[in-house]
């Protein structure tokens, strides 16, 4: 069974590195862009077929010489090619299991992040803004660009809510592990009493939805101008450079005030308008489905809670895989790997699951 799923891959990693290099493939930048990313995917279970095919092939020809049995000295050899090829093969199986399990297509999208403030009071918000600059840092770390969209300020410093993109290669991929209830237990910094505190955000990850994603009639957006309110000069509360958005046939709302000019927060809203509406057509989406219902990434309940940061004990605990990592202070700072890396495990584990019957 595995065999001829590698022989099918095979031939449409054939087909795909013969599009490529067609004229009119080149032209069109989108389709060339999708094709070249699936040539890559191909080629790494091309490579690992290849391996385990000729792993077979070992173990076949280590048989044969030990079952002719008329050379002492080659049946020692081939014993031991076959201990090595028995020991191999199981490896291999499950790398090309987990090589198989179709992408999702949302997963090399940019993303829209959105952070909001929850319980808590100011700390909540300073809070916001400790996980905003933990993104941030994760961003930089690989390499992808962040670009503020809008934001809201604390009273006492931090963000009621902040709301940017990221950009760069697999984004959704690896940040829509994100979304959910994000929970702080710490002395906040207002606290006078030295008592410990839980406080919480709530962060969304949007996939960013391209103009050719959605259908956004712009019959159907309502547009208003407003001043901008908070710091930034004086222009800010006399110019009506503030833009909202109005999605009218599902009440969906963007705004951005975050650039002086009009012109600007006008995209950038439509930027965080078209991911908000594209985000409920995906959820809609993934409803119907009900094996990727039950995946523990799938984004239905935004109120679940889904990591507690514990600053008196240094931990960090992702609940939904009960992982606990005494490293709070590099997760602050950035260091999401590790957790990321074990949700992406969990999930392929469930999906390997459900495709198990197939091999």
């Amino acid at each position: 069974m595995m065999i001829e799923k590698l022989r099918i891959v095979k031939q449409r990693f054939d087909e795909v590195a013969d599009l490529i290099i067609q004229p009119d493939i080149i032209m069109d930048q989108k389709r060339y862009v999708r094709l070249n990313k699936e040539y890559k995917d191909l080629q790494k279970i091309v490579q690992k077929g290849k391996e385990y095919e000729r792993v077979l092939s070992n173990l076949e020809e280590a048989k044969e010489i030990i079952s002719d049995g008329s050379d002492a000295e080659m049946v020692e050899m081939a014993k031991m090619e076959l201990e090595a090829a028995n020991e191999k093969l199981p490896g291999l199986e499950e790398d090309i299991k987990f090589l198989l399990i179709p992408q999702d297509p949302e997963d090399e999208k940019n993303v829209i992040m959105e952070i909001r403030a929850g319980t808590g009071g100011d700390e909540a918000s300073i809070f916001a803004g400790d996980l905003y600059r933990m993104y941030t840092k994760f961003a930089s770390d690989k390499g992808w660009k962040v670009e503020l969209e809008d934001l809201s300020e604390g009273t006492s410093g931090g963000f009621k809510e902040i709301i940017f993109s990221i950009s760069g290669e697999e984004v959704y991929g690896t940040l829509k592990f994100e979304s959910g209830v994000h929970r702080v237990q710490r002395v906040p910094q207002t606290e006078t009493q030295g008592r410990v505190h839980t406080s919480a955000a709530t962060v969304m990850v949007l996939p960013e939805a391209e103009e050719f994603d959605i259908d956004l009639k712009m019959s159907d957006v309502r547009v208003d101008y407003f001043c901008a309110s908070g710091p930034g000069g004086q222009s800010v509360n006399t110019t009506y450079s503030a833009v909202r958005l109005t999605h009218v046939p599902t009440g969906i709302v963007a705004q951005c005030q975050d650039q002086k000019s009009q012109h600007k927060n006008k995209d950038k809203a439509f930027k965080v308008l078209r991911s908000r509406i594209y985000e409920v057509e995906l959820e809609k989406k993934l409803q119907e489905d009900s094996a990727k219902r039950k995946t523990l990434v799938a984004s239905g309940d935004r109120s679940a809670k889904v990591r507690t940061y514990n600053y008196p004990q240094g931990r960090v605990t992702e609940h939904r895989i009960g992982l606990t990592l005494y490293d709070l202070s590099n997760v602050m700072n950035g260091d999401l790997h590790k957790i990321i890396e074990e949700l992406k495990l969990a999930e392929n584990a469930e999906k390997l699951k459900a495709t198990e019957s197939e091999f």
